[in-house]
């Protein structure tokens, strides 16, 4: 089983879009492929409990679907960053509740999405980084790109962080989140031309199905 980590330049990248058509890529290469958003804030209260809209989106596009609580097996109502959400609701992220929830998925499918939350060095609690979870999870990482003003400092940072944490990036996707930017082209190919890493896909927010260069994923 491949297990992949995806991160964003920032929130607002579109890590749960570029997720998605990750797993639905996979599955039309007939493949088993999972989703995981192991820590969500901005969660909203069902007769189920509090369910979170990326989270959903992912379990939408699995096949097989992982039940909720091992997609997210922490989530957390107010919409701020998690670990301060966490902190408010006394129930901070575990890292041994989230690797026994990605086994549990791993044992059914070839191929995991896990999404992680805001930008690369967002905290997920006082002393646990996201890079302390792809190391856990031996996950390989992927860097969804919003392409808006000011994308190519935030990539090529976003990548130097990502390799300074020991962790190994393997691609990233172009994610068009401005249609009105200006020379988005030029931008995307000055990112292609410094980040030493494979671009996956190049996605629009209307396309339905986008092709992905899937070779070392």
């Amino acid at each position: 089983m491949h297990g992949i980590f995806v991160t964003g330049t920032d929130t607002g990248s579109g890590k749960t879009f570029a997720s998605c058509a990750l797993l639905r890529a996979w599955r039309a290469q007939g493949l088993r492929a999972s989703g995981m958003k192991p820590v969500a804030s901005g969660s909203v209260t069902t007769p189920q409990g509090l369910r979170n809209e990326d989270a959903l989106a992912l379990l939408a596009a699995s096949d097989p679907a992982p039940a909720y609580a091992d997609c997210n097996p922490f989530a957390y109502e107010p919409p701020i960053a998690p670990h301060v959400a966490a902190a408010l609701a006394d129930r901070p992220v575990a890292l041994d509740v989230i690797i026994a929830a990605h086994a549990r998925i791993a044992a059914h499918c070839t191929r995991s999405v896990v999404e992680g939350v805001g930008g690369w060095l967002a905290p997920l609690s006082d002393t646990l980084m996201q890079a302390d979870l792809v190391h856990a999870l031996d996950l390989r990482v992927v860097l969804v790109v919003g392409v808006r003003l000011g994308c190519i400092n935030h990539a090529l940072l976003s990548a130097r962080a990502i390799r300074a944490d020991g962790c190994r990036l393997v691609g990233w996707i172009a994610n068009r989140i401005d249609p009105h930017m200006a020379e988005a082209d030029a931008s995307i190919a000055a990112i292609g031309s410094r980040i030493e890493a494979p671009v996956l896909a190049t996605l629009a927010w209307h396309e339905a199905a986008p092709r992905f260069t899937l070779d070392g994923c």
